[in-house]
């Protein structure tokens, strides 16, 4: 017994581990001569207690496996922070750089059950003539399903990421425009940095926050120009917004056009050092966005967490009215010819949406792969601290094959009752 929880503390409380058949040899290598010499360690998964390897699913979606999600989100909160404040390979200058919080919405579909406050923050009753509780289960639903734009609501989901690249665009031909630069001249004194995550709202429909910054030409390691202030990017900002446009597709004689909703916050990001730390602070910003990187549309609406192989499974499943009227609009509208780009029916469970839930520009600071490659070495350091190995001079030769996930009854239950082993649980990065 002591050998198996060795083995499930070692997955860092993961619920549905990759089970892997095979084996793993580590041999001496004499760098003078290159001659290969004994066995330093031998691992067969016959010979595990669990019968197999268990390798860590690394599922982002809290709803798939929390321990996971939680490690993506942790590495998602250092990768938000390292590009307002510096750190893991990005310089502490990008701390005095202009930088705005911008929340993106969708346009309207038709009204919905809400929850409209005024500007006391009173909250006021629906137009349905209720007052609805933070977590009444209508909020979101349309008031007249039938008369509710699903296909709309769905294209506009597989569009959006379409739309920030095209917002994008549009946002640095804003801020050169006011900076008397041409387009091509641009790079040459700036560069626009960002980090975004999707989240959707309670009716289905996508929206963006981002963390956008402007750099010198070199990004975040160069000091931006001058003129480079946080009021001109948020007008920069607001001005691309209304310009971004992407023209969709024509179905049955209605022709889509999509952009951002008319609601466009942006808010400048400061040190927590500012106003007795009243401002909107760095790691305030870096909270709440790694708060989404681990959630999907099944958080919000109550829709699915993985893909549909046949529409006949929405008549089994347990979801919303509303989030099932959508999945079967995307299916619906996956098998038509002119949309099979879109790839509607293998999204259907993300409503239309295809994009990533987190992305960042390639300057903003440093990559998830970085932040694991690091937790890695610092695993493989322990162990060699540990074991007295010298990695420099040892052969590994392994041979592993896909035999299964998730854990028995009784390896759930008595993984359930153990604490993560250090260096799992995707703290060290």
């Amino acid at each position: 017994m002591p050998t198996l929880v060795k083995q499930l503390r070692g997955i860092g409380g993961c619920i549905q581990p990759v089970r892997l058949d095979g084996h793993r040899v580590e041999r001496v290598v004499d760098t003078r001569t290159g001659e290969i010499g004994r066995v330093l360690h031998r691992l067969d998964s016959a010979s595990l207690p669990a019968g197999n390897l268990l390798v860590r699913c690394n599922n982002r979606r809290a709803t798939r496996c929390p321990a996971c999600a939680e490690t993506y989100r942790r590495d998602t909160f250092h990768l938000i922070t390292a590009g307002l404040r510096g750190g893991k390979g990005t310089p502490a200058a990008v701390t005095r750089h202009p930088k705005v919080f911008a929340t993106f919405t969708a346009p309207g579909f038709g009204p919905v059950h809400n929850r409209p406050t005024d500007r006391r923050g009173t909250v006021r009753a629906c137009r349905c003539g209720l007052l609805h509780g933070a977590d009444d289960d209508s909020l979101g639903a349309p008031l007249d399903p039938v008369t509710y734009d699903y296909e709309g609501a769905v294209l506009w989901n597989a569009h959006a990421g379409m739309l920030w690249r095209r917002f994008s665009t549009y946002l640095r031909r804003e801020i050169a425009k006011r900076a008397g630069l041409t387009q091509r001249d641009f790079p040459d004194f700036a560069r626009v940095s960002f980090a975004k995550v999707a989240e959707f709202q309670k009716r289905g429909a996508v929206h963006f926050h981002a963390v956008i910054r402007i750099d010198g030409p070199d990004g975040g390691s160069t000091e931006p120009p001058g003129w480079a202030t946080t009021e001109l990017l948020a007008d920069a900002i607001a001005s691309a917004t209304a310009k971004a446009r992407v023209l969709g597709p024509v179905l049955d004689g209605r022709a889509h056009l999509f952009a951002f909703g008319e609601q466009l916050d942006i808010r400048p990001i400061r040190s927590a050092d500012f106003d007795g730390g009243q401002e909107l602070t760095e790691r305030a910003v870096a909270a709440y966005i790694a708060k989404y990187a681990t959630k999907g549309a099944e958080t919000t609406t109550g829709a699915l967490d993985r893909p549909l192989k046949f529409l006949a499974e929405l008549a089994q499943l347990d979801i919303s009215d509303h989030a099932r009227r959508l999945i079967r609009t995307a299916w619906t509208l996956g098998a038509r010819k002119e949309l099979e780009d879109l790839r509607l029916r293998a999204w259907a469970h993300m409503l239309g949406f295809r994009g990533h839930f987190s992305t960042k520009s390639r300057r903003y600071s440093t990559t998830l792969g970085a932040l694991r490659t690091a937790r890695a070495e610092w695993r493989r350091a322990q162990t060699a601290a540990t074991t007295g190995g010298d990695t420099d001079t040892t052969l590994v030769l392994s041979h592993w094959v896909f035999a299964g996930t998730g854990l028995s009854s009784a390896e759930a239950w008595l993984a359930a009752s153990l604490e993560p082993a250090p260096g799992t649980e995707g703290e060290p990065t």
